[in-house]
């Protein structure tokens, strides 16, 4: 049985290529390398697996934002973080919309992303947990983080499948505690004690409008004013 790397990276600059897969190595990475999206979907359909891809933005043939797209349309589970030296708030946002979980810059920053994201895959073994947790007309199929309503795809990102898991998982979840599902615990963001509270309302925001685009009457997130949010169906 062969081992399965930590992570796939996709990236044409050769040189760059191999600097960033020997410095990964050199934390203790195991790295598989592709020079472009059609290489490595070539390489899925080949029987390839990882346990997360790392993505160069500006690729030829397909973009990342493409092979992201396509990863998304094959219905894989694979986390997708981008590399990227833009700043543009504009991509990032573009980026996470997509289903990345998350964009990094720096060797040691990306580092650190990695292993944040494979601990979280190792955190609850497979065969620990049901294939599909049910939560009235919710279906979250734990092994691809795939959420259906009633039956349809809502196309949640890693992130927001995460946020909803934590939602009815029961109670009253606080701002910090759903801002912790999205970085790493006691991350600070934006200005003041509470300026992660928009960050959070913003991609609820984003999770309603994909609930409510395969169903106009769905409510199930509720607001708790200068606290939270909950999931109703949980509510007595």
């Amino acid at each position: 049985m062969r081992d399965v790397p930590d992570v796939v990276l996709v990236d044409d600059d050769d040189d760059f290529r191999e600097v960033l897969s020997a410095d990964l190595a050199d934390r203790g990475f195991s790295v598989s390398c592709f020079a472009d999206g059609p290489s490595f979907l070539d390489a899925l359909s080949d029987g390839i697996d990882a346990k997360v891809a790392l993505l160069d933005l500006a690729l030829p043939k397909m973009s990342g934002f493409e092979l992201l797209d396509a990863l998304r349309e094959r219905r894989l589970g694979l986390p997708v973080v981008f590399l990227t030296g833009h700043s543009q708030i504009e991509w990032e946002m573009q980026a996470l919309n997509r289903g990345a979980i998350d964009k990094a810059r720096g060797v040691e920053v990306l580092a650190h992303r990695l292993r944040v994201v494979l601990e979280g895959h190792r955190q609850v073994p497979t065969a620990a947990i049901p294939e599909v947790q049910s939560h009235g007309d919710l279906a979250l199929h734990v092994a691809t983080a795939r959420a259906l309503w009633r039956g349809q795809d809502i196309g949640l990102t890693i992130m927001e499948y995460r946020i909803v898991t934590l939602l009815v998982s029961g109670g009253l979840h606080s701002y910090r505690a759903i801002y912790d599902t999205m970085r790493d615990p006691g991350f600070v963001a934006g200005s003041g004690e509470k300026g992660h509270h928009a960050n959070v309302r913003s991609i609820v925001k984003r999770i309603r409008r994909k609930f409510v685009a395969v169903d106009h009457d769905f409510s199930k997130i509720m607001n708790v004013q200068k606290v939270g949010y909950r999931w109703l169906d949980l509510l007595h």
